[in-house]
């Protein structure tokens, strides 16, 4: 479900506009609302999702040859080290040529081959706060993880992944990486593919000092981005799912690696990540990207630069309970606000539809619109238009 569209249906159910009210105010068309209205009575929240335009079925039963080659290509990628599901083996059929059944006919191919081992419970994907980037180069992420050669020895990899396309901009080796050869990556990165918009990286002293004990002084790759106008962002302490794609990555990357020996030397190991990055970049379709690989989709659109404006529209729609003290909180660019409705309306549930820093408040028992707000980001407390 789009939050647009709910903001749509909620401002005509609940907050009394019109439909050629909401289309003007919104910037969309009156039929557009009235279908939006038609399905959200029909169906609930769950009328407003995006109707699908796939075919219902494919006619016919899959031939044999089909079958046994997706039984083959499940173990040749398994033990090569790559994604081996249903997504990433119609892939490879369309490849070969082949016209590919549907991914859940594929799943019951693999489970009726015994192939399929049920998945541990895991967190669903709803749950999670998912943001990606609109355009190539808006936003790339960096971090390093680590290997192993041969005789034990423990190296690190440091890698940058952009965030729009999944494209692995460059993955490299070392014994321990330093600030300057974080900056020295960065530099011939940015040669080769520009300046991007933005860098999220964690808080390693090797991408900030914000965290040191010493305070004032700047690291080597902070004032790099400084000197190119490039946005630096850093995930939260204790919470690496803000660098969720690149965390995803390196297990994509490790599996692969638990493929091969490990390397004599880090000679050989960055011969083996060159390899890996030709294949991951060319080779291997991503479910994010619709099937794409991320070299397809990093050179589909134009890049951001540091001077890219890009689309930041925000639709949120949410109930909330006026407190005692006549206030209902926000967050905003990532704080809480608290917004002052009044203690004359103390207890009352209410509803806030939120269209960037536009916020409308209305009451959830009579319909009626209590209050608006235009939010200063600056503050905290946020007083109530007049």
């Amino acid at each position: 479900m789009k939050p647009k569209n709910l903001v749509i249906v909620r401002a005509v159910t609940d907050q009394g506009l019109t439909h050629a009210e909401a289309a003007a105010r919104f910037g969309v068309t009156r039929q557009w609302v009235h279908t939006l209205v038609h399905r959200y009575e029909a169906e609930g929240p769950d009328g407003l999702a995006p109707r699908s335009r796939a075919p219902k079925n494919r006619p016919g039963t899959t031939p044999p040859a089909i079958r046994d080659r997706i039984v083959q290509l499940r173990s040749d990628l398994t033990h090569s080290g790559a994604d081996a599901g249903p997504v990433t083996i119609a892939w490879y059929l369309e490849q070969e040529g082949h016209r590919s059944p549907s991914t859940s006919t594929i799943r019951r191919i693999l489970h009726d081959a015994g192939l399929i081992v049920p998945a541990p419970h895991k967190r669903p994907r709803s749950s999670y706060i998912r943001f990606q980037a609109d355009l190539p180069n808006e936003c790339w992420q960096a971090d390093i993880t680590h290997w192993f050669l041969a005789n034990g020895t423990r190296v690190e990899i440091l890698d940058f992944l952009d965030d729009h396309a999944r494209y692995l901009l460059d993955i490299r080796p070392a014994a321990a990486f330093t600030g300057p050869m974080v900056v020295t990556a960065m530099t011939e990165l940015i040669a080769r593919y520009g300046p991007p918009y933005s860098t999220l990286t964690d808080n390693g002293l090797v991408f900030t000092t914000r965290l040191a004990r010493f305070k004032g002084a700047r690291g080597g790759f902070e004032k790099l981005l400084t000197a190119h106008r490039i946005t630096q962002k850093n995930g939260r302490p204790g919470h690496p799912q803000t660098q969720g794609k690149i965390e995803r990555f390196h297990r994509t990357l490790k599996r692969w690696l638990t493929a091969r020996p490990l390397p004599d030397t880090i000679e050989d190991l960055a011969a083996r990540l060159a390899q890996f990055q030709t294949w991951y970049n060319t080779a291997r379709p991503h479910r994010a990207l619709a099937g794409r690989t991320p070299e397809q989709a990093y050179t589909a659109l134009p890049k951001a630069t540091p001077t890219t404006t890009t689309d930041t529209t925000e639709w949120r729609s949410r109930t909330d309970t006026v407190d005692q003290h006549g206030k209902v909180t926000l967050r905003y660019a990532g704080q809480i606000r608290h917004l002052g409705i009044g203690r004359a309306h103390s207890g009352t549930p209410v509803l806030l539809l939120t269209h960037n820093r536009d916020v409308t408040v209305s009451s959830m028992n009579t319909g009626e619109i209590i209050a608006e707000f235009t939010i200063d980001p600056d503050k905290n407390y946020q007083a109530k238009n007049p």
